[in-house]
């Protein structure tokens, strides 16, 4: 069975290249550039059955002219940002997402990104670098609430951490959960009650924009925001207002609306905010279960067309 690595990076190519090889040998897999553009990729394919997808969008009338596409190996769980998997369920061709890879390697990134907020490392940084020797008072997080909006894997791995430090941990998720010292609240207690709010929601119609501009302003005046679920999750337009008037104290964010962040975008020219290029759950080890899940669904594949 042939397939295609639509949009390797080096690091993920070389690691994909061993395990198939080692795993699955009956498998054929074309490798793209890590940059394509979504038009080119029916020609990558040329009839290959099944797809593998980073980051790179795929329209559906893109994958109407894929000939043989049967299956789409998203790596990650927010394939929604790339491609509309019931439409592509309507062509025939199944989306595979991949859960639970990264949850620590996002929670540290989520954790680094709330230090970084609570102590405007960033802004010293970018300062000391221009010659100017900027002092700037920060938060103690210790004895801070953190809420958690969304619980699962990622979530939960951030409690963990945050707790070690002395932090009080709230959160709300849409299912009824239960988590050792974590207290699971309604989402205007959340909002009201937490010194920083840490986003871990899946995209989908109903959580898009789920921070929006009346629950933003319903949150504890000079609260932190952590983003590194999706940029989608948050009224961008609204966000940038609160950061200016000061109702957000700061913005930790690795995800945006539009990525890559377009340059001279506002998010770029405010101080009070520290920015990370969808990073979050790029670790060597993340890397290595996130390529072994893709070769494992691959397996299933192809032992499912026998």
């Amino acid at each position: 069975m042939r397939a295609a690595f639509v949009d390797a990076n080096a690091t993920l190519r070389a690691i994909a290249e061993s395990l198939v090889a080692a795993r699955l040998p009956s498998l054929a897999i074309a490798y793209g550039p890590a940059d394509i553009v979504s038009e080119a990729i029916p020609a990558l394919l040329d009839g290959a059955a099944i797809a593998w997808i980073d980051h790179t969008a795929l329209p559906t009338d893109v994958a109407a002219r894929c000939s043989g596409l049967t299956d789409v190996v998203f790596l990650g769980t927010g394939a929604r940002s790339y491609m509309d998997p019931e439409a592509l369920a309507g062509l025939g061709i199944a989306v595979h997402l991949i859960k639970g890879y990264g949850d620590t390697a996002v929670a540290e990134h989520t954790v680094a990104l709330l230090f970084a907020a609570a102590r405007d490392v960033a802004t010293m940084d970018r300062a000391m670098r221009a010659g100017a020797w900027l002092r700037r008072e920060g938060v103690q997080l210790a004895g801070k609430t953190l809420g958690l909006v969304g619980f699962g894997g990622i979530a939960a791995e951030v409690a963990r951490i945050a707790r070690g430090v002395g932090m009080r941990v709230i959160s709300w998720n849409r299912t009824a959960r239960r988590a050792d010292g974590v207290e699971f609240v309604a989402i205007e207690r959340l909002l009201a009650e937490s010194d920083a709010v840490s986003l871990h929601l899946l995209l989908s119609d109903e959580t898009r924009g789920f921070l929006s501009r009346e629950r933003i302003a319903s949150m504890r005046p000079g609260a932190l925001l952590v983003n590194t679920a999706r940029g989608a999750l948050v009224d961008e337009d609204a966000m940038v207002d609160a950061l200016r008037s000061g109702q957000l104290g700061h913005a930790a964010l690795d995800v945006f609306a539009i990525e890559p962040l377009p340059p001279g975008h506002v998010l770029t020219t405010l101080a009070n905010v520290t920015l990370s290029a969808h990073s979050a759950f790029r670790t060597p080890e993340a890397n290595v279960r996130l390529i072994e899940a893709a070769v494992a669904h691959c397996a299933r594949i192809v032992a499912r067309r026998g």
